[in-house]
């Protein structure tokens, strides 16, 4: 049976009108898987309804002293139970499959929408309520998309062994045809008390894992300020309130479950009962009765997958609506303004418009990037460094350059940046990043070896070791090597820890600079590359930053007079907005505004006051 790889080219546009159009368009999603667990699955549950009968004839055989009907009988057993054990490995590892393709499917969703939202997706929903999307939920609604089909089965074989009942007894028939229904509607009051307390439960986890998470990130700060115990405390109550609601909803899943039990059970020896007394009354056979009590039995099959389908339904509507709540997280677009290109030309390039993605490609190695909102323009080909006093402000400029800024829930969008006259966030968000790459302030090192960090989608024009030796990581990577004795003295080969914990923080920016620079983009973004670094190895990486990306264009976010004292062109930002350019040297001697951010002097003009003032515009920015 071929199998389709994972992860899937593209996972698709998913239907997110309602948890119930999610779930619908997952599952037409793999249609074809589907319906062969679903034959699979009938033919299963066939041959397992049908093995009684051959047991019942074998018996009556006996009673009858019919060798051949006795062998026929046996022949026809074997065949069934042969039948059965293929089809329950077939229905198996279908279902598995089924339920590994729609969990893969909905985390590469998730991952997708994660990857288009950038920064603004931890402002628009908690990291928690993310983790457990792509964790729990995912399962919860993959376990649904492969139930659903074994459900089918069930009917269909229910159905089956209703209509042959019925042609041979139709008052058994009758009461199979009834009775499963019936049975099954049992369980249906009780979803609606389950499903509200799954969902009060799956929402206290999600805020007991968006508080583990923030304490973790913070834990270090926590232990400085002797604020772990209260951390510790907080979460062992949002830890219990999750476990009692864990217990609410266990007791109403484990009442659901013995009424599966109990009334099958019940049916059963009411049908049994009366086959019973037809056989004293001489109306069927020993051998029809065992039929008849086999075909009653084999509905606890088909009873006990729509009760487990039922337990799905429930969970899986609700997991599907967290899914959906976070895919259906969009960026708001951009206000419809037209830009000029560097000849004074109008572009205006629609969303998804694969000729303007191609033509932004072709121009981002020689056009200008420019920022309508705080007037910024870095110019093709040259190093531009900007100042501004406040962190927070830099790191919204620098997302903004990217072309997808951060945007918090009901914030309007600004005007686009525009490289050569095309809008960044008019053209795919691929082509967008190819063009323009942002490193960020706080970059995160995965884990694995170094050769696998280097490996990104880059240009062929720098080598790695070009990059790491201009961003001066050589006492990185001699680190690397001493905690990797399995790489024999191999940099490249050396293990990096999880988030490259055994490495400084100055080390660690140091790598995460060089995968920046190895991609080689037409443009490159940098949000304080050095800020962890001593000032003698800042002058080294400035000397190597400039000698490395000459002709490319650069834009580096930086108060470091080492850094800006290398660039081409320096700008000042006062309030959001371009104040003053000009060269380093030039600025330190005109401009008091700029000498003041540069020098940290909080009573100068443009020094504290400033400050405060940049953080205002950095929130809410000039319209």
């Amino acid at each position: 049976m071929p199998l389709v790889p994972l992860p899937l080219p593209d996972p698709g546009s998913p239907d997110l009108s309602s948890p119930r159009g999610f779930l619908r368009w997952l599952g037409r999603s793999q249609l074809r898987g589907r319906l062969l667990a679903t034959l699979w699955s009938t033919l299963e549950l066939g041959a397992l309804a049908a093995l009684p009968v051959a047991i019942g004839r074998g018996v009556q055989a006996v009673v009858d002293r019919d060798t051949r009907a006795l062998l026929a009988a046996g022949l026809l057993a074997l065949l069934l139970s042969a039948l059965q054990t293929a089809m329950t490995v077939l229905v198996h590892r279908r279902a598995v499959w089924n339920w590994i393709h729609a969990a893969s499917q909905v985390r590469q969703l998730v991952a997708r929408q994660a990857s288009a939202l950038g920064g603004g997706l931890s402002r628009r929903i908690a990291t928690g309520e993310i983790v457990a999307v792509s964790s729990g939920d995912v399962e919860k609604i993959g376990w649904y998309v492969e139930l659903t089909a074994r459900l089918y089965g069930a009917v269909l074989a229910w159905l089956g062994v209703s209509v042959v009942v019925l042609w041979h007894r139709p008052g058994l028939g009758l009461a199979v045809l009834l009775g499963v229904p019936v049975l099954a509607a049992a369980v249906w009051p009780l979803l609606g008390p389950f499903e509200r307390r799954y969902t009060e439960q799956r929402a206290l986890g999600g805020k007991a894992s968006e508080l583990a998470a923030d304490t973790v990130a913070g834990l270090r700060v926590l232990r400085g300020i002797g604020g772990e115990e209260l951390f510790l405390r907080r979460y062992r109550a949002a830890s219990q309130r999750v476990r009692a609601a864990a217990v609410r909803t266990a007791r109403t899943w484990a009442v659901m479950q013995a009424q599966e039990v109990l009334l099958p059970g019940l049916f059963v020896i009411g049908v049994t009962w009366y086959g019973a007394r037809l056989a004293l009354d001489g109306s069927i056979g020993v051998g029809e009765l065992i039929a008849v009590y086999g075909a009653t039995a084999f509905l606890a099959a088909p009873l006990r997958v729509i009760g487990e389908a039922a337990h799905a339904w429930s969970v899986a509507r609700v997991s599907a609506g967290r899914a959906v709540k976070v895919l259906a997280l969009t960026r708001e677009e951009s206000l419809d303004e037209e830009g000029l290109d560097g000849d004074g030309a109008s572009v205006s390039v629609g969303a998804g418009d694969g000729e303007g993605a191609v033509e932004l490609v072709r121009r981002a190695g020689r056009s200008d990037l420019h920022d309508p909102v705080s007037g910024l323009t870095a110019r093709a080909g040259r190093l531009t460094a900007v100042v501004c006093g406040d962190p927070d402000a830099a790191g919204e400029l620098a997302a903004r350059l990217g072309g997808r800024p951060a945007l918090a829930e009901g914030e309007r969008a600004k005007p686009s940046v525009r490289l050569g006259g095309i809008a960044l966030d008019g053209v795919p968000l691929a082509a967008a990043r190819a063009a323009v790459l942002v490193h960020d302030k706080e970059p995160v090192l995965l884990s694995g070896t170094l050769a696998g960090l280097l490996d990104v989608p880059r240009s062929g024009r720098v080598e790695p070791a070009e990059a790491l030796a201009a961003a001066r990581a050589e006492d990185a990577l001699e680190a690397l090597v001493e905690g990797s004795p399995e790489c024999a003295g191999d940099p490249m080969a050396a293990r990096i820890t999880e988030r490259g914990r055994s490495l400084s923080g100055g080390q660690r920016q140091r790598l995460a600079l060089a995968r920046s620079l190895v991609a080689d983009p037409p443009v490159l973004v940098l949000d304080e590359p050095t800020s962890a670094v001593d000032a003698h190895t800042e002058s080294r990486i400035a000397a190597g930053l400039r000698e490395l990306r000459a002709g490319r264009t650069t834009v580096v976010f930086a108060t470091s007079p080492l850094l800006l004292d290398r660039a081409d062109t320096v700008l000042l930002l006062q309030q959001g907005r371009v104040a003053a350019t000009g060269t380093h040297r030039e600025l330190m001697a005109a401009d008091p505004r700029y000498r003041a951010v540069v020098t940290r002097d909080e009573g100068a003009p443009g020094g504290a006051g400033a400050g405060e003032a940049e953080v205002a515009v950095g929130s809410g920015g000039a319209q």
